[in-house]
């Protein structure tokens, strides 16, 4: 079992940054990969970027590159998210998962542990 605890969310206006953290703990065996996903009221759950924890190979949704970035902490177990130039459309609960697998994937049936999420919100 793999528990996941997100933080870092809250309240930024447009242009502004948030960093989301992703603090692993539990069991992980072998390759595995940690992504974040987004859901905005009415939509349905989105991939947004992943990392490979062993490599640190990352993949991005075509709607973030270029303003989010992915990091890991490998001895804090924890992957953060860094968000510039957020803007409205950004708004959504972010939440961290992960799949034990050997590539980044962009389909969350393909995520086996998910956190409980937390509110990104950007006024314009």
């Amino acid at each position: 079992q793999v528990e996941l605890v997100e933080s870092g969310g809250g309240l930024v206006q447009a242009g502004g940054s948030l960093r989301l953290s992703c603090a692993a703990s539990g069991r992980t065996l072998g390759w595995y990969v940690m992504g974040w996903f987004r859901q905005a009221p009415g939509k349905e759950r989105e991939f947004v970027v992943a990392i490979l924890w062993q490599t640190g190979s990352q993949r991005y949704a075509e709607s973030v590159k270029g303003r989010f970035t992915i990091s890991r902490d490998i001895p804090k177990n924890t992957v953060y998210l860094q968000m510039n130039n957020l803007n409205p459309e950004d708004t959504a609960v972010y939440y961290c998962a992960v799949d034990q697998g050997t590539l980044p994937k962009t389909a969350e049936y393909e995520y086996d542990y998910w956190g409980q999420g937390t509110q990104v919100t950007v006024s314009s």
